[in-house]
């Protein structure tokens, strides 16, 4: 791996999680258009250094950005349709009436895939030559998974999912009867590569606005995948399958802090070994294709490249898995190239964690994460108090899968309440939110970030993520009307602590066999 530049874990900084469907915008839920670009430059005055989103890819079951049909792939819901409209390929749409601070994704979608399906039709009709050589040298640069993936959206469009239930020859993936689809279907395969390549085009655009405004971009890796994917799909071989394509083990975590009997995730678990036969060369893919969306990858549940929880399938709780080994450093030796210090991934290393996981994330030289709402009310959970962090951390409040500050002060235990008035002071009771912020900033962690929620000081109500909960999740939504002098106040917090944005980043990172 190659590294040029500055890396941002290195130094004192500070950052706020929000996804991009929270922002507001008027199509009913947050995209790449001119709201995001107004959020980057709260970040800057602000003297935010990091903007964290959750993973940019496809949405599936219950709306989740961690179980996409694509790792590779843009969610074209995050599309600007204004943008669309000035490039004339879009007709003005007529104001519709969506709820403000929520995003009803059972009437977005539909909404917005209906406008991206007239928008290409007008790109058919009204594009210029520049915009179709575009295209097409897109569609050749990334073919390598665009074709598999636009296949897979047309043939799901076609024959509905999961794809275990497709005609024998499409779901055994072979070669004759994919050239037969690929033929038929051309027209939607066509379409969903427009799509790809109009998130990349705004994408890239934002991405570079947020570098020059010193602002660099924190994505996401889900560990793993699901199974309905063109992942899945397309590299059977190296998935935990059953000779129907069905998982035989599925992905979860046992009783942890979120849930009394665990969670039960779904996902197919790899065949490792199979992996490794070929290098790794999927998670090549795969990380170097993140790399060049953002700047900083949080490596979601670190803890399972180590060990991670096997379920049997048809068990309906997590309760019934077991430890299986992981790839462990043998991975990041295969994706490396010298040294892995000063790599730009954050281990979320979360749950149970053991000397082996934490062994594996120094050999890995990354940081790891600590979240301050588990530090109180029971003194094995130590090492999530500030005054123990080290500087290779990165701390936050809560993240996506944590209530709100303000709600978990709610309904805290009476312990918790005690053991967090007795570290925090006066400031518990009127301001928890400002009061772990504050908390938060002021310790060695290098770096510090804070869901938006928290920032504005918001409930439960406003909550992103309940694991477990397999519906009405990843719905929340801001507007500016709820934003006031917090941004003045967080750069106050910032300043005094040593933590201001740089002027400038501008990274660049290559894995071992890359281009």
């Amino acid at each position: 791996m190659k590294w040029h530049g500055d890396n941002p874990l290195a130094r004192r900084t500070s950052g706020v999680l929000l996804h991009l469907t929270s922002l507001p915008g008027r199509y009913g839920s947050g995209d790449l258009g001119v709201e995001a670009y107004h959020f980057v430059d709260w970040l800057a005055s602000a003297r935010q250094s990091f903007w964290q989103i959750l993973p940019l890819s496809p949405v599936g079951a219950g709306n989740s950005p961690y179980d996409s049909p694509c790792t590779f792939a843009g969610n074209p819901w995050l599309i600007d349709l204004g943008a669309l409209v000035d490039k004339g390929w879009l007709a003005p749409q007529p104001e519709a009436e969506f709820e403000a601070e929520t995003c009803n994704f059972e009437q977005v979608a539909p909404y917005r895939i209906a406008c991206l399906r007239a928008a290409w039709q007008g790109f058919l009709h009204h594009a210029s030559p520049a915009d179709a050589q575009g295209l097409a040298d897109y569609q050749a640069q990334e073919a390598s998974w665009l074709e598999g993936y636009a296949l897979f959206m047309a043939l799901q469009d076609r024959y509905g999912e999961p794809w275990t239930q497709w005609p024998p020859t499409l779901a055994r993936g072979e070669t004759a009867a994919l050239a037969e689809a690929a033929n038929l279907l051309s027209e939607s395969l066509q379409f969903y590569s427009f799509t790809q390549w109009c998130f990349s085009e705004q994408w890239q655009r934002l991405h570079t606005y947020a570098q020059s405004r010193g602002v660099a971009i924190m994505g996401d890796a889900p560990i793993f995948v699901a199974n309905h994917s063109a992942d899945v799909w397309l590299n059977a071989e190296q998935y935990d399958l059953d000779e129907r394509g069905e998982p035989r083990v599925v992905a979860g975590v046992p009783p942890d802090h979120f849930s009394a009997t665990g969670q039960r995730w779904g996902n197919p678990l790899y065949r490792w070994e199979a992996m490794q036969a070929d290098g790794f060369e999927w998670w090549k893919n795969r990380l170097n294709h993140l790399l060049g969306w953002v700047d900083v990858v949080r490596l979601d549940h670190f803890r399972g490249f180590e060990s991670y929880w096997v379920i049997p399938d048809h068990e309906p709780t997590a309760q019934a898995g077991h430890w299986r080994a992981g790839p462990g450093l043998g991975l990041f030796d295969a994706l490396a190239s010298g040294t892995r210090q000063g790599w730009p991934f954050v281990a979320e290393d979360l749950g149970q964690i053991t000397p082996e996981v934490v062994a594996l994330r120094h050999a890995c030289g990354f940081p790891g994460m600590r979240v301050m709402q588990f530090a109180f009310g029971d003194t094995s959970e130590n090492s999530y108090l500030p005054h123990n962090f080290d500087a290779q951390t990165v701390a936050y409040t809560g993240t996506h899968d944590n209530d709100t500050t303000v709600g978990w002060w709610q309904t805290a235990a009476p312990a918790e309440r005690q053991s967090a008035r007795a570290y925090l002071g006066p400031l518990a009771e009127s301001e928890i939110h400002w009061a772990m912020m504050q908390s938060l900033s002021q310790s060695v962690a290098n770096t510090v970030i804070f869901p938006m929620q928290d920032v504005l000081g918001l409930d439960g109500a406003h909550r992103m993520n309940t694991p477990g909960r397999a519906q009405g999740c990843w719905r929340w939504r801001f507007q500016w009307h709820q934003v006031h002098k917090e941004g003045q106040r967080l750069a106050e917090l910032t300043q005094a602590h040593g933590r201001n944005a740089p002027s400038e980043f501008m990274p660049l990172i290559h894995l071992k066999g890359s281009p």
